[in-house]
This record gives C-alpha cells, structure tokens and sequence, in this order.
C-alpha cells in the first residue's frame, strides 16, 4: 500500500516545499501474526517521526495464509476510501479470526470502522485491487523478501518474522542519519 501512512503529507498551495520524509517500506501480510507483533513498532516509528518518516505498507501475501491476498486487497479499498491504517490494524488484531471467518471478516471489519462495506465486497469480487497487491508482491520477490514482515530503509533490507528485537532500533539509527543528512 504505497501511500497508507497516515504521516505522509504534501505542503499546502504556496507553502514551502516540505522536506522530503525518509521512506521506510514494510513488507507485510495480514493474516500474519508476526506482522500483529511488528504493530507496536510501527506506532513507536510514526509517533516519533511524524512526517519526517513516511511508513510504506507493501503487500506480501504468503501462500501458506489462505486469506492474505483477500486481505491485501481489501487494505488497498481501506485505502481508497480514506482508512488504510486503521483497516490495517483492525485486520492484524485479529489474525486467528481471519484464519477461521475469511473475506466475511474482511467487510465485517470495513463497516466496523464506518467503511462502504458493500463495496469492499464487490471490490474483493470484481479484483480491482489484485494489480497493486501483485506488483508489490513481485518488487518484494525481486529484493529478496521471502516472509513478513520485512523493513527496507535507506536501501537496506531488515527482515523481521519470529525476531523483532532490536529491529526498530536499527531502523531508528538508518532514519537518524538519513535525517541528519538531508538537513
């Protein structure tokens, strides 16, 4: 999802041009528990930075999670209709029930946060997210992401699974000196 951050901004008409935001995209698929645990950071990472650090969620739907490419799409609706991160984090919070309920679950959660749930129902079935979820899948493939999540920062690859520790930490000290570059 190339622009779900809720810490992207664009300068307003006559403003000054911002300070391009350090980008830190993350590989992630929702159906992952993993990726549920890597949520925590993520706040930490925008609370600190705001929009100095523009947060990426890339799709990476794996093939052992029978839901995540639904799911993929569905955060990609979130993200047209105005609600990305909070789809995103609704759908990771609730990880085992989409392993049980499916794409019923998916536009449950999409009325639950005020979104047009009919329409995220059609969207699943006419696909007309599948385009965004399959490129992102084939860059993530083709920089060498085989499981989520995986941070990429300053061109470096960081991968995350069963081992978060120390990870936001070192994206910290990547986005420091990126920062610190810029100025």
């Amino acid at each position: 999802m190339n622009d779900s951050s809720p810490t992207s901004a664009s300068a307003a008409p006559g403003a000054a041009a911002a300070r391009p935001a350090v980008v830190l995209d993350v590989w992630c698929e929702l159906q992952c528990p993993d990726c549920r645990s890597a949520l925590d950071d993520l706040r930490a990472l925008r609370e600190r930075y705001g929009d100095r650090l523009e947060l990426r969620l890339r799709h990476f739907p794996l093939e052992k999670h029978q839901h995540a490419f639904a799911a993929a799409q569905a955060a990609e609706e979130a993200l047209e209709q105005g609600r990305g991160w909070p789809y995103i984090e609704a759908v990771l919070g609730r990880v085992e029930e989409l392993g049980r309920r499916g794409e019923p679950l998916l536009v449950e959660i999409a009325g639950e946060l005020g979104l047009d749930a009919e329409e995220f129902d059609t969207a699943l079935i006419d696909g007309r997210h599948i385009l965004i979820v399959d490129a992102d899948q084939a860059e993530g493939k083709a920089i060498g992401v085989t499981g989520t999540p995986t941070y990429v920062i300053g061109g470096e690859r960081l991968d995350g699974g069963k081992s978060q520790e120390g990870l936001r930490g070192r994206i910290e000290e990547i986005a420091d000196r990126l920062l610190a570059e810029q100025a």
